[in-house]
């Protein structure tokens, strides 16, 4: 996976040392704070030295646009943390006001696997009802249905990103996923006949992701650490605009509405 070549183009807003201590550049962030026993470390730290701000501050200052930021997790450590465009989500007739519905980013830990996960994440929440608590119950205008739809540009990405760059893509209910790498994975129709053996009244959803085991984070600073996520985040973008309304362009373009 190719890395950035510099703070510059990474940070455009960090202009000057001086606010480089205030600002969430990701210079303050520690990688002892990435916990494989506890999860992401997120309490009990200024603002400018927790993974929310300074990956949203990356996001908005690339892209231009707004975002959400979700997360599963209470206190001062959380599992899944992630990070959706806003006017992707408004842009939907039906669920504007339901994260679940939208292609995000996403980190998480996986405490089992002794991984750090980052990438792309899109839920078909529950297929049929009862809905057993509100915004869970997959609805037409759902990112998760271009997704579903044979795409050859989303094709594209997936045998680059899991072919060449070391990707992973799982799909499920999160108890048993179906899990595609280099070795097994030949087209993304094997993701949508594998989403199609959950079932309709179980919550399912697709990640795909770069895992970076303990020892590779272990052997990064804080900042390399969030400079690979970010480097991470850019290279699933062309995949996760496929399945959006509203598309992500870089801060030298506009946004492109499909």
């Amino acid at each position: 996976m190719k890395r950035i070549s510099s703070a510059k183009d990474w940070l455009p807003l960090a202009k000057t040392e001086a606010r480089a201590g205030e600002l969430p550049t990701g210079e303050a962030f520690r990688r002892e704070w990435i916990d494989f026993e506890h999860g992401i470390r997120v309490g009990n730290l200024e603002p400018h030295e927790r993974i929310t701000q300074i990956l949203k501050f990356h996001l908005e200052s690339h892209y231009r646009t707004p975002f959400v930021t979700d997360r599963w997790g209470r206190g001062v450590y959380w599992q899944w943390i992630c990070w959706l465009p806003r006017a992707n989500r408004e842009a939907k007739p039906i669920s504007h006001d339901v994260n679940f519905g939208c292609a995000k980013l996403f980190i998480s830990v996986e405490q089992e696997q002794k991984a750090f996960k980052s990438g792309l994440q899109i839920e078909r929440g529950y297929a049929r009802g009862p809905e057993p608590y509100p915004g869970c119950l997959l609805k037409p205008d759902w990112d998760w249905h271009r997704l579903m739809k044979p795409s050859v540009a989303l094709e594209e990405e997936f045998r680059r990103l899991i072919h060449h760059e070391g990707f992973v893509a799982e799909v499920g209910d999160w108890e048993a996923n179906a899990v595609f790498t280099k070795k097994n994975f030949k087209a993304a129709r094997q993701i949508r006949d594998a989403a199609g053996d959950y079932s309709t009244r179980a919550w399912a959803g697709f990640q795909l992701y770069y895992p970076m085991p303990e020892r590779e984070v272990r052997a990064c600073s804080g900042y390399e650490l969030v400079k690979a996520i970010c480097d991470v985040f850019a290279e699933v973008i062309p995949a996760m605009n496929t399945c959006m309304q509203v598309q992500l362009m870089s801060s030298r373009a506009g946004s492109a509405v499909s």
